[in-house]
């Protein structure tokens, strides 16, 4: 008797949020200094203290901050980063697959692409909603600089969650949620539905097997579409989390006054960084995936022996 393959095995919903909160950690940790640098080159010309220290290129951001702030600094606010992906990416990839079989009429046809947007749609929008007070505090962590006489806002993760929830109020720990709802819609669409599309693509016709090359590939591609897409609103976010009470009206005057201060490129700050810690989180998250589904869809299997 011959068992199936675990490549072979559906993965359950729990392998699927389990492997997906996994991947998405370890590439969290292995990505935060990108994420770090990002976001001081998107808060880069916001206000009187920015001009202080100018940040140029992704090496530069990054040696920059390790120089005058130490090398911890790039790993400001990763506690809440791990929080976030435990709450938010797990369940927008773990969730993703489930949702589409939902969004398919008939199990055994190839989702379409509408049922792949609309996975993608409803495991971004959920997703949102749960883990934006991690985000909040990661986006602060990250931005906040104790040079040139700046006290510090935080003194760490819970600190950050205490003093937000009572000196602002308990709302604001959504604050920015509708940017960054749009922001992981169009990431979550783009990133999911053009791997999910890449990854068909070349094991359908052949080119690649269903393993760590073709999945490397389809994450880089996938990475790329996104941050092309999702920069502006991404900066957006970025500047209107960060700001403090009364600097923005709205997320529209947070853009409008970056357009008309700026110019059009200030919505694309920080786009190397972006696309190179969304490419590489993409890689080491969506390889980590597979593999780690297809090991513990491995271990659930009885052994079978030959008589």
């Amino acid at each position: 008797m011959v068992s199936p393959t675990a490549s072979d095995v559906h993965p359950t919903m729990g392998v699927k949020i389990f492997s997906a909160g996994v991947s998405a950690c370890l590439a969290d940790v292995i990505t935060f200094p990108l994420d770090t640098a990002k976001v001081r080159l998107q808060i880069q010309g916001e206000g009187p203290t920015s001009s202080a220290i100018r940040y140029k290129g992704v090496l530069g951001t990054i040696t920059t901050l390790a120089k005058t702030e130490g090398p911890v600094k790039l790993y400001s606010g990763l506690p809440a980063g791990l929080q976030r992906q435990i709450s938010f990416a797990s369940l927008r990839i773990g969730l993703y697959d489930t949702v589409q079989e939902f969004y398919t009429s008939e199990k055994d046809t190839t989702p379409s692409l509408g049922s792949r947007i609309a996975a993608g749609l409803t495991t971004g929008g959920v997703a949102v909603f749960i883990g934006q007070p991690t985000e909040v505090v990661k986006v602060r962590l990250q931005a906040q600089s104790h040079l040139h006489g700046l006290k510090p806002r935080y003194t760490g993760t819970y600190n950050a969650y205490r003093i937000i929830a009572t000196t602002e109020s308990l709302k604001s720990l959504w604050k920015g949620t509708t940017p960054n709802l749009l922001r992981n819609i169009i990431i979550n669409c783009t990133e999911l539905v053009t791997y999910d599309l890449m990854k068909g693509a070349l094991v359908r016709n052949k080119i690649l097997a269903d393993d760590v090359p073709c999945h490397l590939l389809s994450a880089l591609i996938a990475g790329f579409c996104t941050t092309l897409l999702s920069s502006p609103v991404d900066v957006v976010k970025t500047r209107f989390i960060n700001s403090p009470p009364g600097q923005y009206i709205s997320v529209p005057s947070c853009a409008m006054t970056m357009l008309n201060k700026e110019g059009p490129t200030a919505f694309f700050k920080g786009f190397v960084p972006s696309f190179l810690r969304l490419a590489s989180w993409n890689v080491i998250m969506f390889v980590c995936f597979e593999q780690l589904k297809r090991e513990l869809m491995k271990s659930r299997q009885p052994v079978d022996y030959a008589t």
